[in-house]
């Protein structure tokens, strides 16, 4: 048009119009298109959601183009469907599919499987369809359309979908230029969509993740919760031992005082204890305490609820429900009924049984309307009554020295008075530590006792000090890696609290003998670690260490007590040539080993021979890795006897290692090496797999017995959670055993350490009918808790114990202890490690019936089916 001439004349210029106006619609629907294109851009930041996106395309190509029918389907290759649910939009005036996911199989024969097949564009038109359609091999799916088009919705070359637009009125006709817009808008949708779907799917993500972090803030309420209640129990039971054991003073005075230990405990607003009476006609009451009745007088036996329990022998709980039974059964009289009933008292009472006599009962009760006793309330008064009967027992023993008992009185009083104090103390403690630990629950850098830097962040401040000698050769970095002696022995003969004292003190030790700019770290338990930087020489970082060793070694003061320890130290200087930080760390634990291995009380400076050393141990790990995969190892079958008549009780499944180079691993190296390997659960698979070996067949001479038993000795690290156990039951009875014949051994020392994760998982392993064992009883930081609160069927005594009862009346009295309390909380003791017949006759003295040694019977090698 810019040729056109100047001179034109006025019929030369209107022919002219016509192509003019025909330019200007042109530029038009040119701007229509990109109006278009830039209202499809704008919706991937102003549509949040795949729902909304799909309207607003239909209606964005609707104005330049009829596409009253028009649907956009994405084709997924590796499910092989089209999906007409979350990721289309299908609007069509006859064919009203409901949107659900359809098989490909079925449409691909179709218009859209040939474009989505193919990756081509379809333009279909009621002139031409049926010659189209027979070169392409395509039948027709649903109502047949005047025109259809479809173009591919690609990815790159991928063939992601199809975007179709249709005409089922002739005067709705479609053309060449229609499949031109489609073509170019096509690519624009696809990466509108997918801008679309990245911020939908990571909103999603946002608020999956929130629900987990909510999820697990309430587990660690739950845990925070339960671990209260254990700490309460615990101090509670503590305070009933030393009770009983200081019972010489004044016998009303321990009755209140219990009485106020059990109402910690349960609700015993009103508690009396009776006794029977020299010529056995009479109950007398030594102490009496109640809401209703301030004052009872001594009766003669009848039938009221205190005799029935006496009659019985056993604890009881009755209710105004159990108590019209006992009436009809002429256990209890119509008065005491009557007066239960209207009352509506809960009722608890146990016997006090000395010598194997019952000599009087302990009962609480209460009167409220809604408050009732449960079968736990019974069991720990069943507990509290043998610690009473007892202390009657030393009453009675002790009037022929009574003016001893006044002046020992007087001592039990100072003593109290001390510990209420140190319970206070401790209490204190508890909850401070508690607040931190609620306090460092968000903070992930910091140790939650010594308020030190953890190994998160002494790693960090690590790695980026290897980036920065990896950068400035000049500068210089140490590590210091120290590890304190005997703090375990410290822990066990002063407790925790002190123990938690020691540390604190040794990192403020620690602090004042380092730099401001150093950096000191708590990696856990006693080990405790140094970044030191910005030093002219290695003598600096010697004479550092010789600072803190000699600080370390100045004596402690916990508790009134003066405490010897010492430090054992590595040193590591960065080079270039590591690569992480925990190279670093590793080389200087090596070293700080070596340190404790000559001697302690020094530091040494790694150097290549220790990394040797460390690669020795890796091979062993190694070779346990393949021993493990190959099942490489001897299995054994050790069995546990009934002494009385030496009947068979169960076979005790364990494993022994052999190896290439060492010969026999004893049986704490070779779980040591599992533990460090991360093997444990794997080597507990291996110990069920053999287990349910010896069950399915007769692997061993007692086999053939149809109560045969075999149990192994479990990790803890396999039952972290309830699910777990669940999962491990249901294992067990798909391979058609029945876990009553199945007996699972827990480590005490293992125990120790995650007892508060796994209660819930071994109780449900309880009420599936697998028997449980507490193994090892003795040889770490036994617990009376442990006794009362997890469901144990049996508890072996460690057989250290036992070898030394020849010799040792005290190790002999510790068995006989713990036998008296598994009459009480309905478990049986297994002696381990019997080897000659003086150990046997002495643990038949004290009662003991079940027994598990070489005495008894040798552990033999099983054999199992490849």
């Amino acid at each position: 048009m810019n040729n056109i001439p100047d001179n034109l004349s006025i019929e030369e210029l209107r022919e002219l119009v016509p192509q003019l106006q025909q330019l200007t619609e042109k530029y038009k629907h040119s701007e229509a298109i990109q109006k278009s294109l830039f209202d499809i851009s704008e919706l991937a930041s102003s549509v949040g959601e795949l729902s909304r996106l799909y309207p607003a395309i239909h209606d964005i190509i609707g104005r330049f183009m009829n596409a009253q029918n028009f649907y956009v389907a994405f084709y997924d290759q590796v499910d092989e469907v089209v999906d007409f649910v979350y990721f289309v939009y299908f609007v069509d005036q006859f064919d009203e599919v409901a949107l659900r996911q359809i098989p490909a199989s079925e449409l691909m024969e179709g218009f859209t499987g040939y474009v989505l097949r193919t990756g081509d564009y379809l333009f279909l038109t009621e002139e031409t369809r049926e010659t189209q359609l027979n070169q392409i091999n395509v039948k027709q799916i649903g109502s047949g359309p005047v025109d259809w088009i479809g173009v591919p919705l690609k990815r790159g070359n991928q063939v992601i979908g199809a975007m179709v637009v249709q005409s089922y009125d002739k005067s709705i006709r479609y053309n060449q230029e229609d499949l031109d817009i489609l073509l170019f808008v096509s690519q624009h949708i696809v990466n509108t969509v997918d801008r679309v779907k990245s911020r939908e799917m990571n909103e999603q993500t946002i608020r999956e993740r929130t629900k987990q972090l909510q999820n697990i803030n309430e587990e660690l309420q739950e845990e925070i919760n339960e671990r209260q209640k254990v700490e309460s129990l615990q101090n509670a039971l503590f305070e009933i031992s030393e009770l009983s054991a200081s019972v010489d003073g004044n016998m009303a005075d321990f009755y209140a005082s219990l009485h106020e230990i059990i109402a910690r405990l349960i609700s015993a607003p009103n508690c009396y204890i009776a006794t029977i009476s020299s010529d056995n006609t009479r109950l007398e009451f030594p102490y009496y305490s109640d809401e209703i009745n301030t004052v009872i007088e001594s009766r003669e036996i009848g039938f009221g609820l205190t005799e029935f329990v006496l009659r019985s022998g056993s604890a009881e709980l009755i209710n105004p429900s159990k108590v019209k039974e006992l009436t009809a059964n002429n256990e209890i009289d119509a008065i005491t009924a009557k007066n239960m009933i209207e009352q509506n008292n809960s009722w608890l009472g146990s016997p006090l049984v000395v010598d194997g006599e019952i000599s009087g009962v302990i009962a609480i009760q209460s009167y409220s309307q809604t408050e009732h006793y449960s079968l736990r309330d019974l069991e720990l008064l069943r507990f509290v009554s043998h610690h009473i009967a007892v202390a009657l027992e030393r009453k009675r023993s002790s009037d022929a020295i009574q003016a001893y008992n006044q002046q020992l009185t007087e001592k039990v009083k100072e003593r109290t008075e001390e510990l209420n104090k140190a319970n206070q103390y401790l209490q204190k403690q508890i909850e401070e530590r508690k607040a931190i630990q609620q306090k460092l629950v968000h903070d992930a850098h910091h140790d939650a006792l010594t308020d030190l830097p953890n190994r998160t962040m002494f790693n960090a401040r690590l790695s980026q000090a290897l980036a920065n000698k990896k950068r400035y050769q000049h500068n210089n970095f140490a590590v210091v890696f120290i590890d304190l002696d005997r703090f375990k022995q410290i822990n066990d003969t002063i407790g925790h609290h002190a123990g938690d004292s020691f540390l604190i003190e040794v990192a403020s030790r620690i602090n004042q003998c380092i730099r401001g700019h150093d950096l000191l770290a708590r990696l856990g338990g006693d080990e405790f670690v140094i970044l030191l930087d910005n030093f002219d020489s290695p003598e600096d970082v010697e004479i550092i260490s010789t600072r803190i060793i000699n600080s370390i070694a100045t004596p402690f003061v916990l508790d009134g007590r003066e405490i010897f320890s010492g430090a054992s130290i590595g040193i590591a200087y960065l080079e270039s040539g590591y690569r992480s930080a925990s190279e670093i760390v590793r080389d200087a634990d090596a070293a700080m080993y070596q340190a404790k291995s000559q001697g302690r009380g020094q530091y040494v400076v790694f150097d290549l021979t220790m990394r040797k050393k460390l690669l020795e141990e890796l091979e062993i790990e190694t070779e346990f890795r393949k021993a493990l995969k190959s099942e490489a190892f001897d299995v054994y079958s050790h069995p546990v006897f009934d002494m009385t008549d030496n009947s068979h009780l169960y076979d005790e499944c364990r494993v022994r290692w052999v190896h290439p180079k060492l010969g026999i691993m004893d049986r704490d190296s070779f779980w040591q090496i599992a533990e460090h390997s991360g093997l444990v659960v794997e080597l507990d698979n291996y110990m069920l797999k053999a287990a349910y070996a010896m069950l399915s067949q007769p692997l061993t001479s007692y086999a053939a017995s149809d109560h045969y038993k075999v149990a192994i000795n479990l990790s803890i690290h396999y039952l972290t959670h309830s699910e777990a156990a669940v999962q491990l039951i249901q294992d067990i009875r798909d391979r058609g055993i029945d876990p009553k014949r199945l007996i699972f051994e827990f480590d005490e020392n293992d125990l120790n350490r995650r007892s508060q994760f796994s209660l819930p998982a071994i109780k449900h392993l309880k009420r599936s009918g697998i028997k449980l064992v507490l193994d090892n009883f003795g040889s770490g930081l036994a617990s009376l808790s442990y006794l009362y609160s997890y469901p144990f069927d049996f508890v072996k005594v460690d057989h250290r114990f036992v070898k030394t009862i020849p010799r040792s009346e005290r190790n002999l009295k510790l068995i006989q202890s713990v036998y008296a309390m598994s009459e009480q909380l309905s478990f049986r003791l297994i002696v381990s490690g019997i080897s000659d017949k003086e150990q046997v006759d002495l643990l038949r003295s004290v009662g003991c019936q079940l027994g598990q040694g070489p005495y008894l019977e040798a552990p033999s090698q099983v054999t199992l089916p490849i």
